[in-house]
């Protein structure tokens, strides 16, 4: 969500809604202040647990150590993000794009 612009910052807003919109139960939001847009807002709409890290190893790190068996994860972001790194991170796999 880099490449929207001036639209960024109320896209991030949107989707952290939307998260409580849908009954999402934590929000992992990582980096700076895109990501602290959509955690305030998230939590503002009802999200009941937020998070903001400042990298993708922290919220790896931190969704290890909090994750169970059955919990469904998505990982959204733009490519420049490089969110993938947290996905593999909790699939076992080697992290890219370091």
């Amino acid at each position: 969500m880099l490449e929207l612009g001036d639209q960024a910052v109320e896209a991030h807003r949107e989707i952290g809604r939307f998260a409580a919109e849908v009954g999402v139960d934590l929000v992992v939001a990582v980096g700076g202040d895109l990501a602290k847009q959509l955690a305030l807002a998230a939590g503002a709409a009802g999200v009941p647990e937020i998070a903001l890290v400042g990298d993708n190893a922290t919220a790896a790190s931190y969704l290890g150590s909090i994750l169970r068996p059955d919990d469904v994860v998505l990982v959204k972001a733009s490519r420049g993000g490089q969110l993938w790194q947290i996905a593999q991170a909790l699939t076992g796999q080697a992290v890219t794009g370091l």
